[in-house]
């Protein structure tokens, strides 16, 4: 299937490596204006040039700390004084932090839910009367398969991931009038930073550590960043025109939960 995105904008949070990187460069090589968010603008640098080398639109790298509700205020202004308009949101910035529920103090649950949740509702809410507007809109949000299936000492993760799943089933409720399609797209384990961080620190190879985390997936095998770009940028396209309020596992069938 042939995505063509011209003439639409999108803004991907946590845009400069792993799965916002790749949805970046796949949304923008189907034409859409993309800007990317994130808080290191060296990173962020590296990661536009690389966007732009399939890019048919404009690539906007914006500095931004998400989890602070004035950044993300300053980082809207930005994307609209160089793009103009925002059409398509990807809520992706977060991390995957575990702990026993014990050990998560309130400083730590709040940290998460800024990351996780308040980032979204945040950027989204400031979105949102444009969309209605135009009466053309995508929200997709990036949680992770704990959201349905949440394991035993996944908290903080689990439980801000399930939020942003509610959130979704919101969102999706309210837009459908305007045309605002709403979706979570729920990962389970795919290539990122945070798992060659954990090879590293496992003292292993990263192709040696990815294999033998397959071995815990049914089509027996890690993720590819790509595999996910892939159906964001359907669901960010008129291809997904029927398409909202759905929670999508993108995870080689390794949730128990449909």
């Amino acid at each position: 299937m042939d995505i063509r995105l011209e003439g639409r904008t999108a803004v991907i949070t946590g845009g400069s490596k792993g799965l916002g990187l790749a949805t970046a460069t796949r949304l923008a090589a189907s034409g859409a204006d993309v800007a990317i968010l994130a808080r290191r603008p060296e990173v962020l640098e590296e990661a536009r040039q690389l966007i732009s080398e399939t890019a048919r639109g404009e690539v906007a790298a914006v500095a931004c700390d998400v989890s602070s509700a004035d950044d993300i205020r300053r980082g809207y202004d930005t994307v609209m004084e160089r793009l103009g308009k925002i059409d398509i949101i990807v809520n992706n910035a977060g991390t995957s932090r575990t702990l026993p529920f014990e050990e998560v103090w309130d400083e730590i649950w709040q940290e998460d839910f800024n990351l996780k949740l308040f980032a979204a509702i945040r950027l989204t809410r400031l979105v949102w009367p444009q969309m209605k507007e135009r009466r053309w809109g995508r929200v997709i949000n990036v949680l992770n398969i704990g959201a349905k299936a949440p394991r035993a000492g996944s908290a903080p993760t689990a439980v801000s991931r399930a939020a942003g799943m509610a959130l979704t089933k919101v969102l999706a409720g309210e837009g459908a009038a305007h045309n605002i399609l709403v979706n979570a797209l729920l990962i389970g384990v795919i290539v990122s930073e945070q798992w060659e961080r954990r090879a590293a620190s496992a003292g292993l190879p990263l192709e040696d550590f990815v294999r033998k985390l397959g071995t815990d997936v049914p089509l027996g095998r890690v993720g590819e960043p790509v595999e996910f770009a892939n159906i964001a940028c359907f669901l960010a396209s008129d291809a997904a025109s029927y398409i909202t309020g759905t929670a999508i596992n993108v995870d080689g069938g390794r949730s128990p939960v449909v």
